[in-house]
């Protein structure tokens, strides 16, 4: 499969594709910080109708994730919230036939519809707690590979500096490893018609 791996620097489930055979590329703003060779650094929407198979995407949860609410009023009245949740919009309707959104418990939930799965980083092997929303087209929900104890919320505990968002915007190993497994390494189900978001 021909497979994207938008909003993504840190090549960790650009990886676990390629691991399978796929040729898979990560698309970032930010340098990547595994092996380049396989990264554009440029805005996603440029290389959205390249023919992909499959998309994996990150959106940018900073006026998003409820984390934040305390400014949702001044990100409303700006327009950096509807900005963010046209952009993730536009990921949903890109021309490709099976996707998954990634982001933390955020408004995309409220404002364009319900994840179809919600997990947890000591599902898949890291004693931590950070709940993540996965809205998915054609591709089915993740399976647990790894139940750990622990299970502190290590992210969200982070001090401020500033690379915090940076560090903590990285997708958990385990996780990326179940994606490029599961949905890299086995027959997908049946692709359905494709269907667009209202924009």
């Amino acid at each position: 499969m021909k497979v994207l791996v938008a909003c993504e620097y840190s090549g960790r489930v650009r990886d676990a594709f390629r691991r399978h055979g796929h040729d898979a590329w990560s698309c970032d703003l930010l340098e990547c910080e595994a092996d380049p060779t396989w990264h554009y650094q440029r805005p996603v929407e440029e290389i959205l109708d390249q023919g992909w198979d499959l998309m994996v995407a990150h959106p940018p949860c900073t006026h998003l994730a409820v984390s934040g609410s305390r400014h949702f009023a001044k990100k409303i009245a700006d327009g950096r919230q509807q900005a963010a949740l046209d952009f993730v919009r536009l990921l949903m309707n890109a021309p490709i036939d099976r996707w998954c959104i990634e982001n933390p418990i955020s408004v995309i939930s409220s404002v364009i519809r319900a994840p179809d799965q919600i997990i947890q980083p000591w599902e898949y092997g890291h004693g931590e707690v950070k709940a993540t929303c996965l809205w998915l087209k054609n591709l089915p929900r993740l399976k647990p590979t790894n139940y750990v104890e622990g299970r502190e919320p290590k992210v969200h505990m982070m001090p401020p500096g500033p690379d915090r968002w940076k560090e903590r915007s990285r997708t958990f190993q385990g996780v990326a490893e179940a994606m490029g497994d599961q949905w890299g390494d086995c027959v997908l189900p049946f692709r359905a018609e494709q269907m667009l978001l209202p924009v």
